[in-house]
């Protein structure tokens, strides 16, 4: 951020962070635990229901992908040459 004079306060040593002992450190977070709020059943079991869904549709897209990359290496190799494919 520049400062009024047009320099940046950049290079400017930050203040040294003061202190606490365990229990205020105990106490802050707790307080700081108090403001959090959670999601709620049915926002919750949204998210899971989409998350199973995006899971499938990419398993889906990546079987189709692998799938024709497979055809398009076949042509591409084996097809051209006469040869039959071999498994294995």
């Amino acid at each position: 951020m520049k400062s009024p004079t047009g320099t940046s306060d950049s290079n400017s040593p930050a203040p040294p962070k003061k202190r606490v002992g365990p229990f205020t450190f105990i106490g802050q977070v707790r307080s700081e635990a108090r403001k959090v709020t959670w999601t709620s059943f049915p926002e919750l079991r949204a998210a899971a229901i989409m998350v199973v869904v995006m899971v499938f549709a990419a398993a889906l897209f990546f079987y189709a992908t692998d799938a024709i990359v497979k055809v398009f290496v076949y042509f591409s190799t084996v097809w051209p040459a006469g040869s039959t494919p071999t498994n294995g």
